[in-house]
């Protein structure tokens, strides 16, 4: 299963759904892009500017990626090169103009049909109706508990 970078930071993070992406994605083999490196880092920073989280809490946020990407929690960071690039444009462009999707998230989607893999997993409504004009499949929203 495909993550893209905001169910990283809900499975790094306390959110209303955190436990419910964690029941999702345990025990299955998860990748992502390098990509999530630093666009994880980037969104619990934002979280701690809007006064979403704590200055701990996103330390520990961090830490906890870092840590699951060192123990191999993620089957596989892959890599952000030029095919990626020309890919995200391309989805851009056939999600276009139905849905405004912004670079970002045309990277992971991308790098998520370039990759194959079962589903793609994400909460970004923008994600997952550029996936269905691209007929990639997505993993299931589970329900917040």
């Amino acid at each position: 299963m495909y993550l893209d970078s905001c169910v990283i930071v809900k499975l790094v993070s306390h959110e209303p759904d955190s436990a419910a992406y964690d029941r999702l994605v345990r025990s299955r083999p998860v990748t992502t892009s390098e990509l999530a490196v630093a666009e994880v880092r980037s969104a619990l920073l934002a979280e701690e500017r809007r006064g979403r989280t704590s200055r701990p809490a996103r330390r520990a946020g961090r830490r906890l990626f870092q840590e699951r990407v060192r123990n191999g929690a993620f089957e596989l960071l892959l890599p952000l090169n030029r095919l990626v690039i020309e890919r995200a444009g391309g989805v851009i462009e056939q999600s276009h103009p139905k849905v405004p999707l912004c670079i970002l998230d045309a990277i992971h989607v991308a790098t998520a049909e370039l990759h194959g893999g079962d589903a793609m997993c994400s909460s970004d409504l923008r994600v997952q109706d550029a996936c269905a004009c691209l007929g990639l499949a997505l993993a299931p929203t589970p329900p917040v508990s």
